[in-house]
């Protein structure tokens, strides 16, 4: 009853974002807004935008589908909703055999870069780690969000960095950098974009590590308790003529991103 409550009151104030052709996707796909900039937030308009927010809106739009944004939740109750069924469509989501007994995934729309980055000051001290098992075997902790998927890297190197108390957690990046700026760790870990854009605000100069940890595709991601195999069909129709046309490289290139 509480998550229903929940639900209820949050798309009782939702945003319609995209308007489509009545009745081509199975339902209105409900999101939870996040502030995930410089790929989802509100602007200085009060519009929710950003590199995810702008190709989902495109994307939907040509797939007929309507596109309605709830505002923002805590990241685990907002997976647990999701799951049931109570919001429809999430972004930027890393396919995974485990999100797949709840999710399916549209084919990829952009490309996402992992990396451990240090105060630019700090950089000559920390440039010899080259790789997660050393960052294991050494001492240097590091800073980590802390819900999502990070590669398997990463996924394997947590229980080690957890066990020795060097792994330190954050719910959102402008709170991971400025814990990096005050020194609670000398590394973070995170999308590099959004690191980066989120120093540049805090006026902070990072410099990533010399390895990449994690290169992969991001999809959007449809809950299978309340979309259709047609719902994604759609989708996916949607992303290869949008891919074809130019339109959501051309997004990419608006947000630095090729």
């Amino acid at each position: 009853m509480a998550f229903a409550r929940t639900v209820t009151a949050l798309l009782a104030c939702a945003t319609l974002l995209a308007g489509g052709r009545a009745g081509a996707c199975s339902r209105p796909l409900n999101m939870v807004s996040e502030e995930w900039p410089p790929y989802s937030f509100t602007n200085e308009d009060n519009v929710q935008t950003g590199l995810d927010m702008d190709m989902a809106k495109a994307i939907l739009k040509e797939a007929g589908c309507t596109l309605v944004s709830a505002p923002p939740l805590p990241t685990v109750r907002r997976m647990l909703l999701f799951e049931r069924g109570e919001f429809d469509l999430m972004l930027a989501a890393t396919d995974t055999p485990e999100r797949r007994r709840f999710a399916r995934f549209s084919d990829a729309y952009r490309n996402e870069t992992v990396a451990l980055f240090v105060l630019a000051r700090d950089y000559a001290r920390y440039a010899g780690i080259g790789s997660m098992p050393a960052l294991v075997r050494g001492p240097a902790s590091v800073l980590a969000p802390r819900v999502g998927w990070y590669g398997p890297e990463f996924a394997n190197a947590t229980p080690s960095l957890r066990a020795s108390g060097r792994l330190f957690e954050f719910g959102t990046f402008e709170q991971g950098v400025r814990m990096l700026g005050a020194g609670r760790a000398p590394l973070i870990m995170g999308d590099r974009a959004a690191v980066l854009y989120e120093a540049q605000r805090q006026k902070l100069v990072l410099r990533q590590l010399p390895f990449v940890l994690h290169q992969a595709p991001v999809r959007l991601m449809l809950s299978r308790a309340s979309t259709t195999p047609d719902d994604l069909a759609r989708v996916n129709a949607a992303i290869a003529r949008l891919e074809k046309n130019g339109t959501l490289q051309a997004l990419r290139e608006r947000y630095g991103l090729r």
